[in-house]
């Protein structure tokens, strides 16, 4: 048996003596996957923006990027970001809904690793009534 060891072993030893392309495509990396925008006030700009990098060295693509509803609206470049380079896509929030809000957006892309990637958005709008509390929920 131990004069078959050194057979069994050589491709082996063949594999790990060549380098291995890690990044082969592109490669998605994202700064946060999650805005909070705390508690914000009705009405007020509920734009928000996720920023990545491509760290792959292939151009990166955004295929698709679709909400959750129709109160979130993604918005993205259908230009190739170019490996080593920084894109960004956003999400718009109506904040007319008062009240806890917890959204999400899957975003498409041509990355071999992660083609999926859901983005999310929290936060809390006020009343629209001059308190500036926090919506209550109906009793």
């Amino acid at each position: 048996m131990r004069a078959w060891l050194p057979i069994l072993l050589a491709p082996l030893s063949v594999l790990l003596t060549y380098p291995v392309n890690i990044a082969n495509g592109p490669r998605i990396t994202l700064t946060k996957d999650l805005h909070d925008f705390g508690t914000i006030p009705f009405g007020a700009d509920g734009h928000c923006t996720f920023t990545f990098i491509n760290t792959g060295d292939a151009p990166l693509i955004i295929h698709q990027f679709h909400s959750s509803c129709g109160c979130l609206v993604p918005f993205w470049s259908q230009l190739p970001v170019m490996p080593g380079d920084t894109g960004s896509v956003g999400l718009r929030y109506d904040t007319r809904h008062p009240g806890p809000f917890r959204k999400s957006a899957t975003l498409i892309s041509n990355d071999p690793e992660r083609p999926r990637i859901v983005l999310g958005i929290a936060g809390e709008v006020l009343s629209p009534d001059t308190s500036g509390h926090p919506h209550a929920p109906d009793r």
